[in-house]
């Protein structure tokens, strides 16, 4: 989301439950889960898509850091960007809550929604879904 003018409001307003929810468009022809959900199935080219919940944890298999950033709403870079296998789907998605020096222990993930941008006093503040590693319950019930 770089920005919601006037003009660009309503494909805001499309694209919401995808921002918003983690849910990906299952093909009704080859049966082929895709993220983020598409007009089309990009494996088979068939438009009978149903629109399925993805599960909320994953393995992160690989991350990379991006240090250039396009958009001057930009809350923080770098951003260190994930790859992460949620089993029926892989989903690129960016990391927070996590230290780069902690990454190569990071095995597992959970989705969460953090802000992503704010458009002045009285703007559009944005949202998205990004990974944070799973919070581990310490012993005695702490944490």
């Amino acid at each position: 989301m770089n920005g919601v003018g006037a003009g660009s409001l309503p494909r805001w307003w499309r694209n919401r439950i995808p921002r918003y929810r983690l849910v990906g468009a299952k093909c009704k022809v080859c049966g082929r889960i895709h993220y983020p959900p598409r007009e089309a199935c990009p494996y088979c080219g068939s438009r009978d898509l149903e629109i399925v919940p993805l599960p909320r944890r994953g393995k992160l298999l690989s991350y990379t850091h991006v240090f250039s950033v396009p958009g001057d709403n930009r809350l923080s870079t770098p951003i260190i960007l994930g790859l992460v296998d949620l089993g029926s789907a892989k989903v690129i998605a960016e990391l927070t809550d996590v230290l780069p020096e902690e990454l190569p222990n990071v095995k597992e993930v959970e989705a969460v929604v953090r802000k992503v941008e704010e458009q002045g006093g009285n703007g559009v503040i944005g949202y998205a879904i990004k990974f944070r590693p799973v919070l581990q319950a310490t012993p005695g019930g702490q944490g």
